[in-house]
């Protein structure tokens, strides 16, 4: 073929367009595949967290695998129906109507005590807050809690993910004495509050304390007649 040739150009450049496209489709595949390995690591990572386990990213795996010995859905009236927890996402469930809503649970095992894990979620100042509370086998006794965020303010709100923050919720108790859900108050430190236990909030930090606060409660309401059955 007449390589001066208009023909010859079109089928040159047609071929290099299939080409490079292939080639990016071929990489996309490959790094759309890392990208979820990791935030399936991360989030491995974050539930271990929640039960007082600090791995590495290259321990997730075999840690996680170890100790959270079961998982499962529960729908809104708390029984348990077919679906991967681990693939679930609670953002989309949340905005669901309640019946028709499916919440993750992970049971760890530890000490010879099973720890019931809940997914949270919820939002803070200036985007979607998450994280993960972990109950002792009285449904009612938090054992842990981790939470992470997109964007909050750094110095400020962004402290809820460190383990000081989430190391206030252990021992605290989501129902009260009368054994009604009054979930976990967030008060400004030096502060308390009346009929719930409570933690000190994040100084400088209101509305992203306030939006965690009122995660938990939201989010925990969701899983209520399951912890009662």
């Amino acid at each position: 073929m007449n390589r001066e040739s208009n023909g010859y150009t079109i089928i040159y450049a047609s071929g290099m367009v299939i080409l490079v496209a292939l080639l990016l489709a071929f990489t996309s595949k490959i790094l759309q595949e890392r990208q979820q390995r990791n935030e399936d690591i991360d989030k491995m990572r974050q539930i271990l967290r929640s039960i007082n386990v600090h791995v590495t990213k290259a321990q997730a795996e075999s840690e996680f695998e170890r100790l959270i010995t079961d998982s499962f859905v529960v729908d809104s009236n708390g029984n348990i129906m077919d679906g991967d927890a681990f693939n679930i996402d609670l953002a989309n469930e949340l905005h669901k109507p309640e019946a028709e809503r499916r919440l993750p649970v992970f049971v760890a095992k530890i000490d010879g005590e099973r720890k019931y894990i809940l997914a949270l979620r919820g939002a803070g100042l200036w985007g979607p807050i998450w994280g993960y509370i972990s109950l002792r086998e009285d449904r009612n006794t938090v054992f842990g809690a981790d939470f992470e965020h997109s964007g909050e303010t750094p110095g400020l709100g962004a402290e809820i993910n460190t383990t000081a923050f989430g190391r206030e919720f252990i021992g605290k108790h989501i129902h009260n004495q009368d054994g009604k859900l009054v979930s976990i108050a967030i008060v400004k430190p030096g502060r308390s509050a009346v009929g719930q236990d409570y933690v000190d909030g994040i100084s400088g930090g209101t509305i992203t304390s306030q939006g965690v606060e009122t995660m938990l409660r939201t989010s925990i309401e969701a899983y209520e007649k399951f912890l009662r059955k």
